[in-house]
């Protein structure tokens, strides 16, 4: 049986269960493939340097190398830091101001705590992790109640197939988990407004999208292998020389060879050799940092960072880098990489949460710290367009993100 009609047979099984709408009840599992899809091995007992395959464990285990690890936290721990507000959407008439006051708080509060175990940082520094790493972030979206009207929870996104036949039904599951059971239970349906899916480089000709690791892997997998070279070279783990005995006899070099064994390696003993001839040293390498690749390494180095779209001076590689070119390469890491996935998240969460799961079409998740990253020049100007009356007390107060004025 083909692939394809294998992947047809398991939809069309999935689509006749009935995903159950319960909407207070978890449906997911964080980690339905349990430990064996983070901590697998990924090298064969074959040949080492065999370039590994980029499944999601290998990406996962790539994801923890320092220099992978340097340009994920950078992209994911500012966008996770930003301040955020809800704000009324632009272009969208307003019934009952009020009302939509009380719906905008109420779903901050609900963002404050998407779920039992989570703070906002810690479930959408989870999001953007799998972003980042497969370019498939998810998230189980949930009806609440009045004062918390929806529960989000972060789930793997590795355990999630989507139905590229989906036909738009919002009553036929789009997506499922697999949860590593056997039987029914090996998959969970899910409808549309139940997941919140992140692609990261959405394609035509797959349903999935192309995280930053994924890009990089060759360079990651490369700059291992010349890492682990110079590590064995620098701790001498590698033979760099080597003894040469002009007319000895075989006897006489298993002796010698014997002595040094027992007698000389790993004492800090001086070795005295009496022969008419002085031995020769053979050395296989120069001697020098250029036997340990180190431009090789960094040109790895700027070939990761390139993948994440920052500057080569995020991960540590400091060449043409001074005090006049550090504003600008930062500058551009914060548009290149942080803007576009934050705006990215932010139309999911206004989309998927807000707009399908609770039908409020009205309201909108907005980052307060991507108009402008310098808190002066943003305030001057906000306080600018007050003076002209281009904007009210109020707009400003929202564009501040603090809460608006009641008159009593």
């Amino acid at each position: 049986m083909g692939l394809g009609m294998a992947v047809k047979e398991i939809w069309e099984k999935v689509a006749g269960v009935e995903a159950a709408r319960d909407d207070g009840e978890r449906k997911t599992t964080a980690t339905p493939l349990g430990m064996s899809s983070i901590f697998a091995p990924f090298r064969t007992g074959g040949v080492q340097n065999v370039l590994p395959k980029p499944t999601a464990a290998n990406l996962r285990r790539f994801a923890e190398v320092p220099a992978a690890r340097r340009a994920i936290n950078f992209i994911k721990d500012r966008i996770a830091c930003m301040d955020w507000r809800i704000e009324p959407k632009p272009g969208i008439a307003a019934g009952d101001v009020g009302e939509q006051t009380e719906r905008a708080e109420a779903l901050r509060r609900a963002f404050d705590a998407p779920n039992e175990t989570d703070s906002f940082r810690t479930f959408i520094e989870q999001v953007i992790e799998d972003v980042l790493v497969g370019g498939f972030g998810a998230a189980e979206i949930e009806a609440g109640d009045p004062e918390i009207p929806v529960r989000l929870y972060p789930v793997d996104g590795a355990s999630i197939q989507v139905n590229a036949g989906w036909n738009g039904d919002a009553n036929s599951p789009r997506y499922a988990q697999v949860t590593g059971k056997i039987g029914k239970e090996a998959l969970t349906p899910l409808l549309d407004d139940e997941l919140m899916y992140v692609r990261l480089n959405p394609r035509t000709h797959t349903v999935f999208g192309l995280g930053k690791v994924e890009v990089a892997f060759e360079a990651i997998s490369t700059f291992l292998q010349a890492h682990r070279y110079a590590g064995r070279l620098a701790s001498n783990s590698v033979v760099q020389y080597a003894l040469w005995l002009n007319e000895r006899t075989p006897e006489q070099h298993e002796r010698l060879i014997r002595w040094w064994q027992d007698e000389i390696e790993g004492t800090g003993r001086v070795p005295i050799l009496s022969s008419e001839t002085k031995p020769e040293v053979l050395r296989f390498a120069g001697g020098t940092d250029a036997d340990l690749h180190l431009e090789w390494q960094q040109f790895l180095l700027t070939m990761i960072a390139n993948a994440f779209d920052l500057p080569a001076m995020m991960l540590g590689v400091s060449q043409d880098v001074n005090r006049s070119t550090a504003q600008e390469f930062a500058e551009e890491a914060f548009q290149n990489a942080i803007v576009p996935l934050a705006k990215l998240i932010a139309e999911h969460l206004t989309r998927d949460v807000i707009a399908k799961k609770l039908g409020w079409k009205d309201l909108r998740f907005v980052w307060n710290e991507l108009e402008n990253r310098d808190e002066q020049v943003e305030l001057n100007m906000q306080l600018q367009m007050l003076s002209a009356g281009v904007v009210s007390m109020a707009e400003v107060r929202a564009m501040r993100g603090l809460p608006a004025i009641v008159n009593d």
